[in-house]
């Protein structure tokens, strides 16, 4: 008895002493404010090509307790029915007896069914009986679930990128978070049988605000082309990971960015930024030590270095070319072109030995010592030793010289590789334009100058030079022969695993083209490819130029209309502009037109007065770039090759450009190209 009523005094003490703060409490658990997600914004390419949206899904729910009699008894069969065909996981009878179930105990919110129906299936539903009555009468509710849809599938998906719930992720998704994300609104809901929160319409609701739309640099048809070729090489090289970059020379626009990794059973899926990752570089750094040694030194291309059997000894280390029996004695143009680890690494020694911290200057005036402030989360810091510090030896120097004992980012040496083709301007690659709202431009991204002059255009001009002998008679000259021109360099660097070098590689070529009138630069790294011939020539080099051949035939900016070649100008002159002055003579005598000399000189240009034509002097001499345009290419040769230029061409006809400013100083070895039309 004495504890049955001190039962009976607790219960009164919790009903009437303390039923305020319990009936707050149980408020409390039975509603809340939730979040309400705003619907992500989109990422376009740079033509309007959807990459990344939000597609409305929907999860039914049912309230039961809403529907009259009369609607609910003459639908629920049929209401069954359509449940029971369009889901196919349950009978008609079961989902009758839920529907009924519900209804006579009361529910006020049922999910149907977990799986979450489109638009078109909502809209569809909207049909059925007792649900077509709308929310208010027919007790049907559908709540919005975004799920996050990318039409191309997995082109470019690491670059997209992801976010998840937590707001961690990848890609432009994670680093515009706050962009695409909008503002999340909030809603009252309350909690129900089976732990259930159902949405409770409120004045207080507060309504999200939708994210904002990014517009990318991305070309959907690049990038396809880039995906493609990489893909190939890889399952034909049987490589672990890979990535290629394509770039715009004048703006930085990156129009085509793929990391593929394979997952050991020769599939191949974009995993990791690549791009932004830490390696090093080899080869490819080679271009620096031209640079720092044209600039700082008073060597010539042709300067010869002895290369001897392609070994040479730095106290106990030796530096190794790849080539058997090495290159012997060969100039210093050669030995870039044909990729001498020994020649760049005795020249850096020779000329910085003494004095590290000017070479090591150049790293920090092209913006490889830090990182380049890339719009996509997550770029490391680049890892370069110094004088001084831990790990800095006699051998850094040597070995920093061909690409090895430091790391960048590829998207590093693309940069600096594009600044070459950009007439020595250092732009930042940027791959989203601009931030908007609808056609409302919110905010904007400029292409940003990192460096307006890399190098003095004298070096400039040698290190082009150089770049088109790497394809043309150099290591990448399996890849020479197209209708346009490529400059560029190899890179092959053994990797580094355990603090010890193994006999597995990254391999890389890295370039530009047209090489006369540079559109796109682009970058090619494949990593630990197997086989016989683990190069970047072999490798990374063909696939460099499947891309640009690809771009080449689409772009038709590339290709500059031939003009229409009419047999006279006005009647009277042929369209022969300049060439040999006896010649000239010859022809205007032969069609009876008349001319004067106004210049004793052997080749001329043409100028009309009135129906004569007259001979004038062309602008030509020792040691200059003379002036072909309009000639036949028979004249132009001769003239070009007698001014010891070594000549290329595209085309047929008579000269519509040259790549040589006429009139400008030539340098020994100077190469240059004119189109025909």
């Amino acid at each position: 008895m004495l504890f049955a009523i001190a039962v009976i005094a607790k219960i009164g003490h919790i009903q009437f002493v303390e039923g305020e703060k319990w009936a707050a409490m149980g408020e409390r658990i039975s509603f809340d404010y939730k979040r309400v997600k705003a619907t992500r914004g989109n990422i376009y390419s740079d033509n309007g090509s959807l990459l990344a949206t939000s597609l409305p899904f929907y999860k039914i729910a049912f309230d039961a307790t809403i529907p009259k009699d009369e609607i609910f008894k003459e639908g629920v069969d049929s209401l069954a029915w359509h449940l029971a065909t369009f889901f196919k996981d349950r009978s008609k009878a079961d989902y009758r007896r839920m529907l009924i179930d519900a209804r006579e105990t009361g529910k006020q919110y049922v999910i149907l069914n977990r799986r979450k129906i489109n638009y078109q299936e909502k809209k569809m539903m909207m049909r059925w009986p007792i649900i077509r009555e709308g929310r208010l009468r027919g007790g049907a509710i559908f709540e919005k679930v975004d799920v996050r849809y990318m039409p191309f599938a997995n082109l470019g998906r690491r670059t997209i990128g992801f976010i998840n719930e937590n707001d961690h992720g990848a890609g432009l998704e994670y680093s515009f978070n706050k962009q695409l994300g909008g503002q999340d609104g909030f809603a009252y809901y309350q909690k129900i049988a089976g732990g259930v929160w159902k949405p409770i319409f409120d004045a207080n609701n507060v309504k999200a605000v939708n994210g904002l739309d990014l517009q990318t640099t991305l070309d959907i048809n690049l990038q396809d082309v880039a995906e493609t070729a990489l893909h190939k090489a890889m399952v034909k090289h049987d490589a672990d990971e890979g990535m290629v970059v394509v770039m715009e020379v004048a703006t930085g626009e990156i129009k085509a960015i793929t990391n593929l990794s394979s997952d050991g059973k020769g599939n191949f899926s974009e995993k990791l930024n690549i791009a932004a990752r830490l390696y090093e570089p080899g080869s490819t750094f080679k271009l620096v030590t031209m640079m720092a040694l044209l600039e700082e030194t008073n060597i010539q291309l042709t300067d010869s270095i002895d290369t001897g059997n392609g070994e040479y000894q730095f106290y106990d280390h030796k530096v190794r070319d790849h080539e058997e029996g090495g290159l012997g004695k060969v100039t210093i143009r050669e030995a870039f072109e044909h990729s001498s680890n020994v020649a760049m690494a005795r020249l850096v020694d020779q000329y910085f030995g003494l004095k590290p911290s000017s070479f090591l200057a150049y790293l920090d005036k092209l913006n490889l010592s830090k990182p380049l402030g890339l719009q996509i989360a997550g770029e490391p810091y680049p890892k370069i030793k110094r004088p001084g510090e831990k790990g800095w030896s006699g051998i850094s120097l040597p070995w920093m010289s061909h690409g090895y004992g430091f790391e960048i980012t590829p998207l590093h040496t693309l940069a600096l590789y594009n600044a070459v083709a950009n007439d020595g301007v250092m732009i930042k690659p940027i791959i989203v334009k601009s931030v908007r709202k609808a056609d409302e431009v919110e905010e904007s991204y400029k292409t940003e100058i990192l460096n307006r002059r890399i190098c003095s255009a004298a070096t400039l001009k040698k290190l082009r030079l150089l770049l088109e002998g790497v394809v043309e008679q150099g290591t990448a000259k399996n890849i020479k022969g197209t209708h346009y021109r490529i400059a560029g360099k190899t890179g092959t660097a053994q990797i580094l695993h355990q603090g010890r070098y193994t006999r597995r590689y990254i391999t890389s070529f890295v370039g530009y083209f047209p090489a006369h009138q540079p559109k796109y630069s682009a970058m090619v790294l494949i990593r630990n490819p197997r086989g016989w011939y683990q190069y970047g020539s072999s490798v990374a080099a063909p696939v460099f130029k499947e891309i640009a051949d690809n771009i080449y035939a689409r772009d038709i900016q590339l290709h500059e209309p031939m003009s229409l070649a009419s047999v006279t100008e006005s009647d009277v002159l042929p369209v022969i502009k300049a060439g040999k002055q006896e010649d000239l003579t010859l022809i205007c005598d032969e069609l009876g037109i008349s001319s004067q000399p106004l210049t004793e000189e052997e080749w001329v240009r043409t100028a009309r007065t009135g129906n004569t034509v007259n001979w004038k002097k062309n602008l030509q001499g020792e040691g200059i770039v003379p002036d072909v345009a309009g000639m036949t290419f028979r004249d132009a040769l001769y003239l070009l090759e007698r001014s010891g230029l070594t000549v290329f061409y595209e085309g047929r006809g008579r000269v519509v450009q040259q790549s040589l400013v006429a009139g400008t100083r030539i340098s020994k070895g100077d190469r240059i190209y004119i189109r025909l039309g």
